[in-house]
């Protein structure tokens, strides 16, 4: 499955909560200025560092002990396709921030297959995707796979104009349609979709590996 659709799929699955509004995400024990998510630390040999973690390094065990233990793990497969293995909080504070937040695991095809074989349940979560639970033996093994990207997800509507504020102008401005636009960062490895009539998405991945999240956006674009 290719890795925006996958993404998609599961944010299609998930309920709105409170993200972006200064104080709504403040819990005890929380620094309310830390782990925002405009503040990617960039290490200049391609790599980044966002909410204390590293695509393409850190594993899931690493998401647990960075975030919290509260993370679903599963494989979302549309119809005919292999599926990508995600896991998932449904809230977890990102400094003053309450969010929804996806992490794609770098898995093969061949181990999504076989972990596939071996699930014990399926359920579906919109028309005929499916979210498919892991083995126990399974879960156990893919707490050392590493991350290949992270998603946030805001439930307050933003506009082009906040994002700038907060990420700075983007590297390229890509429009959809006339109210969705992808505002790209190659040198973060961000993508921020700005959407005037759904949820907004923000997609992480090491800025060696933007072509995760670049290429789909130039293979879907229409022909000029």
């Amino acid at each position: 499955m290719k890795f925006a659709l996958s993404i998609v799929l599961l944010i299609l699955a998930l309920i709105a909560l409170p993200f972006l509004m200064p104080g709504a995400g403040k819990q005890e024990g929380v620094d309310p200025e830390s782990n925002l998510p405009w503040q990617i630390e960039l290490d200049g040999r391609g790599g980044s560092k966002v909410f204390g973690l590293q695509p393409g390094v850190s594993t899931l065990a690493d998401v647990r002990r960075a975030l919290g233990d509260e993370l679903e793990v599963a494989i979302v497969a549309a119809p005919q396709e292999v599926g990508a293995l995600e896991a998932y909080y449904n809230q977890v504070p990102l400094g003053f921030v309450l969010a929804k937040l996806i992490v794609t695991v770098d898995a093969s095809p061949e181990a999504i297959s076989a972990m596939r074989e071996r699930a014990v349940k399926a359920e579906y979560m919109e028309s005929t995707t499916r979210k498919i639970r892991l083995h126990a033996d399974d879960r156990a093994a893919v707490e050392g796979m590493p991350i290949r990207a992270i998603a946030v997800i805001p439930t307050v509507n933003l506009d082009e104009a906040t994002v700038i504020q907060r990420f700075g102008p983007p590297g390229e401005r890509l429009p959809v349609s006339d109210k969705r636009v992808h505002l790209l960062y190659p040198d973060k490895g961000l993508d921020v979709i700005v959407d005037g009539d759904g949820k907004e998405l923000l997609q992480y991945v090491a800025p060696r590996d933007f072509a995760l999240l670049r290429t789909p956006l130039a293979a879907a674009a229409p022909a000029r």
